[in-house]
């Protein structure tokens, strides 16, 4: 389970089709326009819109904020797959491939007529030089566990081999890759975005993140290339003519990010053409005939992380040492003490759904929800187990002390973003807490900006107590990358050794039955709806408005950037 950092999120979500429409019997927004396929309008810039600015780092190997995703998306989007409506993988870089009898060896082969915006031709060796990118021991990326599944992972990783001897070059259009077992979710796990190697390839590894050819000159696939970028404020694209599925209809486009409380003016007055809206804002705009609204479930969950220890660099492991919250019954009492529904209601508008585990409700792996602890909005029973922890208000302040008798106080850490609800959500969540002795305070007594939030909850700052976060998921449930204790990502830094095990399990050879796999899952999200490390909080529905002038947009499971060379604007 990868992410895309949403948070939210994210490794690796392919595209997927919008499953509702404004309209109720469509999701070809062409069709809104009354434009028929192949006489689709040529010409003019796009404005695709966000709220939150993006970092920079234009790579797909090396990027952490979502925004960057959203950006790599409109000039670079294309990989070995693409994923069809039943979410299963289907043909795209790679147009074909095959297993060993085994299930240790796949061979792809690679569409041969692909070029990057250099006029350099996409080979196979595009994608051995990302993967042995990924598996230096100075890559600075969070994607090993994308690439340590090959065989040969340590011998590289430590020097003691110069490639990578699972990957075997056939020929510029064929490789072959061997992994260290036969993994379930081998092809899921697999890194599947090939890197410019002709491009990059005089860089030292350790430079790559920080480069010029990744934050200012950065080499795509795409139908759009990077002309200009103005640092967290836009980024410029023109057309690339020989995109290899086909010429563009549009001239450009501009990735542009916009306050989020004027998104829906913005759109209305078509300063941007599309957007991903807050339900706040979406349900001013029903019935616009300006506007187009897309209703997409998310792969996604949001949640309430506990700040559980912090990560060892050297060691590359988590740590779980905070004894603040080492007491499951104190992170029930939170749990209880939080009315969900009333979050959603009051800031989504009623769009998304309660969850107790973290997953998506539509992945199939998300768990039978009759077997795991509801944690119903209870105040009492938060109160209940608070006293039973030992947490009591011993100075009648109106708060509990902790069973050693000091002050218990938690900051929530939580980011700018959406910036029209996330300061009263958040209060929200404070007032939950303090209404049962709970003494619950904003963190620095602020907002963060969505790269500092990263930089404060990653860096494991020792004032972060609770954090706001959601992830964007892949396709597969594996919560590798997430969850391990030796996960970068597991940012509540949670180390419990039955987890690792039960998702060890998950890759096994037994785990090639879907049955098998999905009872493991099952048992894994009942062990961490038990213990707690963090509070799930909902599954969104994420709703796209699109200029009524725009056309040939798809929505999908992580924005609307699926096929961009089929947008066009009438004029």
């Amino acid at each position: 389970m990868k992410k895309i950092i949403v948070i939210c999120v994210l490794l690796t979500v392919f595209s997927l089709t919008a499953c509702e429409g404004n309209s109720g019997d469509t999701n070809d927004i062409n069709s809104a326009n009354n434009i028929e396929k192949g006489e689709e309008p040529k010409g003019g810039i796009l404005t695709y819109g966000e709220t939150s600015s993006f970092s920079g780092v234009l790579d797909w190997a090396h990027y952490e904020n979502f925004n960057d995703s959203v950006a790599l998306n409109i000039f670079s989007p294309d990989s070995l797959f693409k994923t069809g409506e039943d979410l299963r993988l289907e043909p795209n870089l790679a147009k074909k491939w095959e297993w060993s009898d085994d299930k240790k060896t796949v061979t792809f082969f690679i569409e041969e007529n692909v070029k990057w915006h250099n006029g350099e031709k996409l080979t196979a060796e595009d994608f051995e030089f990302a993967w042995e990118v990924m598996a230096h021991a100075d890559y600075t990326g969070p994607r090993v566990s994308n690439v340590n599944i090959i065989q040969g992972f340590n011998d590289y990783h430590t020097g003691e081999a110069d490639s990578l001897s699972g990957v075997n070059i056939i020929d510029e259009y064929t490789l072959e890759v061997t992994f260290n077992e036969a993994y379930p979710n081998a092809i899921e796990q697999l890194w599947p975005y090939p890197m410019p190697k002709a491009y990059l390839e005089h860089l030292e590894v350790a430079e790559l993140e920080e480069a010029d050819e990744i934050r200012q000159k950065p080499v795509g696939l795409g139908a759009y290339r990077v002309t200009q970028i103005i640092p967290g404020e836009l980024i410029e694209f023109d057309a690339f003519d020989d995109y290899w599925k086909g010429k563009p209809n549009l001239d450009g486009v501009n990735y542009r990010i916009v306050d989020g409380a004027q998104a829906a003016e913005l759109l209305t007055q078509g300063e941007i053409d599309i957007i991903k809206l807050e339900a706040s804002q979406a349900v001013t705009l029903k019935g616009d005939e300006r506007v187009i609204l897309e209703e997409v479930e998310a792969l996604s969950y949001a949640y309430l992380g506990f700040k559980l220890g912090h990560w060892d660099v050297e060691k590359r492991q988590n740590v779980m040492d905070n004894e603040k919250f080492q007491s499951k019954q104190l992170r029930q009492a939170f749990a209880y003490a939080l009315d969900r529904q009333g979050m959603i209601d009051s800031f989504s508008e009623g769009y998304g759904t309660v969850i107790n585990a973290p997953e998506s409700v539509i992945s199939w792996a998300y768990p039978d929800e009759g077997m795991l602890n509801q944690y119903e909005y209870d105040p009492e029973q938060a109160m209940a187990l608070l006293k039973e922890a030992g947490y009591d208000d011993i100075t009648g302040d109106g708060f509990v002390e902790t069973p050693e008798g000091e002050e218990f106080t938690v900051n929530l850490t939580v980011m700018d973003s959406p910036s029209n609800i996330a300061e009263p959500r958040a209060q929200y969540i404070i007032q939950n807490l303090q209404d049962v002795g709970i003494n619950a305070q904003l963190h620095g007594g602020q907002l963060y900006d969505y790269n500092l939030f990263y930089d404060l909850v990653q860096g494991d700052d020792p004032d972060i107590d609770l954090f706001l976060g959601a992830w964007s998921l892949a396709l597969d449930p594996d919560p590798t990358g997430l969850w391990k204790s030796d996960d970068l990502w597991n940012y509540t830094r949670w180390v419990n050794e039955e987890s690792d095990e039960l998702i060890e399990r998950g890759l096994s050879k037994e785990a090639f039955d879907e049955d098998y796999r999905q009872e493991v899952y099952q048992e894994w999200h009942q062990l961490v709806n038990e213990e707690l490390p963090i509070i799930p909080l909902s599954s969104p529905v994420n709703i796209y408005g699109i200029s009524h002038s725009t056309g040939g947009v798809t929505p999908d499971l992580a924005d609307a950037v699926t096929d961009a060379h089929l947008w066009y604007k009438r004029q």
